[in-house]
């Protein structure tokens, strides 16, 4: 028997934020039956033995376990047609956050392209997005691969005609600070860019907080769902629901081939949850976290003076320097 869910039902809520800050593309269904059968075979062999899309996979069904209580438990204990259920839920009300904010970022969005008191020359609709893309001059320079010169007319020329694919781990330079990109250290400035900052605060402080100091609004997705820190989820997210409002593109779509956006999702969190680039990453969700939420207990990580913290670290460290120095 199903279980008597409704589309008002708390797991709707759940998958609406667990899509904007944990994983957005999915199949939930899937996710949770593929999740529930690999438990029984994980008894036998450990996950490191599985190649590394189905370790995400099941990283993100853990995430999901855990951030619903007693999930588990009605996974396990109900019917086939139940899991299928609550994973129709948790797809609803994600694919309904996407949608929604997909819908809002599409006139957003032509606010931030200039600075404030400019106008973008030619005016874009903001209903149409036909002439947004390669198409357009502004939405062009922020959308070109970082790599290629916009300004070059034979590229520009190229990408607009479509005779120049971009893929979506061809990352674009609105992803960088000041739009500008170092091929000498590609990790400067990525994933700082203004255009950033403003539609992750559109979507998860409040759209009236953009010119504002940091601060979630009691209405903001961020308040409601207690979220004191920026994931790499949702991260992942902003960049990928930025990067479609620029686009000529009119429908969000994950098979979309030329948008590319769940590859583009994909190779954001592939660099985001690289172990390799960890200390990288560590210093990014730092600084997102400072910013978005400065009064956050995450944002604040200097330690008290000759608290007992301190002498454990202090001790650490000089350990770590002695065995160092035997190594040497």
């Amino acid at each position: 028997m199903a279980l008597g869910w409704t589309s008002s039902s708390p797991l709707v809520l759940h998958g609406r934020h667990f899509g904007q800050t944990v994983f957005a593309l999915c199949n939930y269904p899937a996710l949770l039956t593929a999740g529930i059968l690999r438990l029984e075979e994980l008894q036998d062999s450990p996950i490191e033995d599985y190649p590394a899309d189905v370790r995400r996979e099941h990283r993100v069904f853990m995430d999901l376990i855990d951030s619903y209580p007693g999930l588990l438990d009605r996974l396990t204990t109900g019917e086939e047609e139940d899991v299928s259920h609550i994973g129709e839920l948790l797809g609803k009300g994600a694919s309904g956050a996407r949608g929604d904010d997909t819908k809002t970022l599409k006139s957003a969005v032509l606010e931030w392209l200039v600075p404030r008191g400019q106008v973008v020359i030619p005016p874009l609709s903001r209903n149409i997005k036909s002439d947004r893309g390669f198409n357009h001059e502004v939405t062009g320079a922020l959308l070109c691969p970082a790599g290629l010169d916009w300004s070059d007319i034979v590229t520009k020329l190229s990408l607009k005609s479509g005779e120049t694919a971009v893929r979506g781990d061809q990352w674009p330079m609105f992803l960088y600070a000041g739009y500008e990109y170092d091929p000498e250290d590609p990790w400067k400035g990525l994933l700082k860019g203004e255009i950033l900052i403003f539609g992750f605060k559109h979507v998860f402080t409040s759209p009236s907080s953009v010119d504002k100091e940091p601060k979630a609004t009691r209405s903001g997705n961020a308040y409601l769902h207690g979220m004191k820190s920026v994931t790499k989820g949702s991260l992942a997210y902003i960049a990928t629901q930025v990067r479609f409002a620029l686009s000529s593109s009119s429908v969000f779509s994950r098979t979309d081939t030329v948008t590319d956006s769940e590859n583009f999702y994909h190779s954001i969190l592939d660099l985001l949850e690289d172990p390799d680039e960890s200390e990288e990453v560590v210093d990014l969700m730092m600084w997102w976290t400072r910013r978005i939420f400065p009064n956050s207990s995450s944002s604040h990580r200097n330690i008290s003076q000759n608290s007992a913290l301190s002498k454990i670290r202090e001790k650490r460290a000089a350990l770590q320097a002695r065995a160092n120095l035997n190594i040497t």
